[in-house]
């Protein structure tokens, strides 16, 4: 049963990294007349449809479980570690392919948790096989899998919450807002912001709007082009747009 809910995990994987890839495809496709920011938050939808395909596997998984408690079957401790054993090898090796880009992409980072938890699942199956080959408990077998749903659900939740956060145009996680509505509020002739937002184009691109207060109008030409490349330099924001009034008529929409 452990080396079942091993596999049945690694399948999930496979299916969420043809999503992760077909998600990373669409969002380099251009913007269109129906779709002007392109489809860049297909990442978003991506890194949510892995979460709860985790959690289907997770349910299925518990399910078989708590059934083998009950009626516990023989357990072929060699082939379990042998195959636990190739696991371990290609888990930890797709790992390490997705450990570079996982800090600034959701959906990366879902796919280097699911090898890398796999990997950890593989090792758990291993001792769990050398185990049952010594001392001949089988309760061992489905208890690893109950062990394993505990290493699903840990690394699902992150992944479910930061997808479903992003979904909801939160503001992401690494972007302090308060600091950029002050740096913003602090330019040269800004006396207000308001409609202030922050929100996800996709796992990596972020976008910004606001409308900025300044009585005396432009300070020069490339104002908005500064603002937009600090605000891309400081705070990784690649999408900014502003609107310059030249008296505050209060907030729409949210401030």
């Amino acid at each position: 049963m452990a080396l079942v809910a091993d596999a049945g995990h690694n399948l999930s994987d496979v299916l969420s990294l043809l999503l992760a890839w077909g998600a990373a495809s669409l969002a380099k496709r251009p913007p269109s007349a129906r779709f002007t920011y392109g489809l860049k938050s297909s990442t978003i939808l991506a890194a949510l449809a892995n979460a709860m395909l985790l959690l289907v596997a997770l349910g299925v998984i518990l399910v078989e479980t708590l059934q083998r408690f009950r009626n516990p079957e023989p357990v072929e401790a060699g082939v379990v570690m042998a195959v636990a054993g190739v696991g371990i090898l290609i888990n930890t090796g797709t790992a390490l392919l997705f450990m570079r880009g996982r800090r600034h992409d959701l959906n990366i980072r879902g796919a280097f948790l699911h090898m890398a938890a796999d990997a950890l699942v593989s090792l758990g199956v291993v001792i769990a096989g050398a185990l049952i080959w010594w001392t001949g408990l089988l309760w061992i077998d489905p208890l690893t899998s109950l062990l394993i749903v505990a290493v699903i659900a840990w690394s699902t939740w992150g992944l479910l919450r930061d997808s479903v956060v992003m979904s909801m145009l939160a503001v992401p996680s690494g972007i302090d807002a308060e600091a950029v509505r002050k740096d913003l509020s602090g330019l040269p002739g800004v006396t207000a912001v308001h409609d202030f937002h922050i929100w996800p184009l996709s796992t990596t691109d972020i976008a910004l709007s606001a409308h900025l207060v300044m009585p005396h109008g432009y300070p020069h030409a490339d104002f908005l082009r500064s603002i937009a490349e600090r605000c891309r330099h400081d705070h990784g924001i690649s999408h900014v747009t502003l609107q310059i009034e030249t008296q505050e008529t209060g907030c729409s929409g949210g401030c």
